[in-house]
This record gives structure tokens, sequence and C-alpha cells, in this order.
């Protein structure tokens, strides 16, 4: 359950979230640009242990505290690790100021309607319970649109909507991700429909609580303002989406009050082969740089 302090931290800490949230499928991809191919594991539980090391060795990098990362998204496997000999969400809080967060969705169905809406969460329940006896303030679930769809749009921030209130039932703060494919035609078009659709869903937020929004950074600055001062929002955090981190941290300094949620923009550079000095020394860069752009 949240304490005090951290929504304190989340309400108007300065510093941004830092995405270790990658899953079973993009595992690979991220361990291929931390320069660990394939070649390096043999199943699915050496490839784990190998993600894992990475976000160990990033959440006890020396950059890495409250000071500038106000929180950190894990993944499920992540929660259930420890840290420095501590579970990760517990090390994160007490050791680094790090507010700890999880990744609930379990992946995108097909395609229609211009949307790709989440799968069916089973053990939704107990996931959330246990997430709460380790510690964590909130959850990050993830869908995506493809195009400016209005019904697709609706069903999909519909959808986030729902599970958003099953998360608070449970004392803990959703991050709702409706996520804009940064590649589409119509992604300004598409924006405009989420954030109205999104305006309509947040009456469904009970009084006194509060979300987060995570969003693909907009094509008109400032497009978000509206959501970053409603008061039923916690916090309006930005993907990087497959920008490059300059790019991102350029349209994340054009919208005031939008802090980053990085993922791959976080971890560009960083690198296995690095010794622990140059690896350190590149993620302070990273975070530095991502830092600099949130408090904008």
């Amino acid at each position: 359950m949240a304490n005090q302090a951290q929504i304190e931290q989340m309400t108007s800490g300065r510093g941004f979230v830092a995405a270790l949230d990658q899953s079973g499928g993009s595992t690979p991809k991220a361990l291929k640009l931390y320069g660990v191919g394939e070649d390096a594991y043999s199943n699915d539980t050496e490839m784990f242990d190998r993600i894992h090391e990475m976000r160990s060795r990033i959440a006890t990098a020396p950059a890495f505290t409250g000071e500038r990362v106000i929180a950190a998204i894990l993944f499920e496997k992540t929660m259930d690790r420890d840290i420095e000999g501590k579970p990760a969400a517990q090390y994160l809080w007490e050791d680094r100021g790090v507010v700890p967060f999880l990744k609930i969705d379990k992946g995108l169905e097909e395609p229609a309607d211009g949307v790709r809406l989440m799968k069916p969460i089973p053990g939704l329940d107990d996931l959330l319970d246990r997430a709460v006896a380790k510690g964590i303030f909130g959850t990050k679930e993830r869908s995506v649109i493809d195009a400016a769809s209005e019904s697709g749009i609706a069903a999909c921030v519909g959808q986030q909507f729902d599970l958003g209130l099953r998360v608070l039932a449970k004392g803990l703060v959703p991050i709702i991700e409706p996520e804009v494919t940064i590649s589409i035609d119509d992604k300004a078009e598409a924006e405009t429909m989420l954030l109205a659709e999104i305006q309509r869903q947040l009456h469904r937020v009970p009084q006194g609580q509060q979300v987060m929004l995570k969003l693909t950074l907009p094509e008109q600055p400032g497009l978000y303002t509206p959501l970053v001062e409603d008061p039923r929002v916690m916090r309006v955090v930005a993907l990087s989406g497959g920008y490059s981190r300059d790019e991102a941290n350029a349209r994340l300094a054009d919208n005031p009050g939008v802090i980053a949620s990085f993922s791959r923009a976080l971890t560009e550079g960083l690198s296995a082969q690095q010794s622990d000095d140059e690896f350190n020394a590149a993620l302070a860069e990273a975070i530095d740089a991502i830092y600099t752009a949130s408090i904008t």
C-alpha cells in the first residue's frame, strides 16, 4: 500500500520513471541491445537470469536514486527476485528511494478496429495481492492505438479504465498506458481522439483517488496539459516509443509537466561488456539527460 512519502514523491517529485519491465517477448531484443546475444542463454530461465543481472546492475548504479529517478516499473519476475539480498521492490524504496511499480498486462490481442487491446490477465486479484504484500506502489498496463479510430480508441481506453478501477480497489495506483504508435500517418488525429476519450473516462475515478497516465509524446506540444492539471491524475508520464533518446528528450521538453518513463531510451548505450566505471558513467549521462528534459 502506498505510504505518504511515496505519494508525495509521485505527485511532486522532480525526476522521471525508469521502465525496467521488458517481458518475455521483448527480453531477447533488450538483451541483444545490451550486448548479450541469444547464444548467452539456452532457455527462458537463463534468459531471465541475464535480464535480472542487467536490471540489478542498473538499480545498484550510483546515479540510480530517487533524486532523479522517482520510480521504476518492474516485470513480475523482477518483483519476485532479490537485489543485493533484498526483495526487489523493498530494495528500490528502502535503499535507493525509488518508488516501485509492477507491469501487470500479459501482452496484446490481435489488431482490431485500429487498436490492440490487452489480453485477459488470469489470476489478476492474486497478482495484485502479491504486489501489495511486496510493497509495490502501483501498476502499469499497456495497450496500443494504431489508427485514428474513434470506436477503437473508445474500446482501448474503456478497457484501460476497467482494469485501472480494479487496481485502485486494491489500494494501488494504476499507470494507464494507451500507447499511440509513433509511425502512423494519423498520429496527431489519434492523439486528439485519445485526449477526449481519457477526459470522458476520468469521471469514473472514485472521489479522492488518482490514476497516472503513460502516453506517447504528442505531435502537438502541450496537448496533454489538461490531463497534467486534472486533479484525478497523479502524474502524466511519457514513453519513448521508439524515438531515440535525443528526440524523445527534445519532444519531452516541449511538454511541460509531463515526465519521462523511458525503457529503451534509458538503456541506450549500455553494454554488458562495459566495465563498471564505464557502465555507471554511461547510465549517469542517460539519467542526467532524461532528468533535465523531465523537469523542463
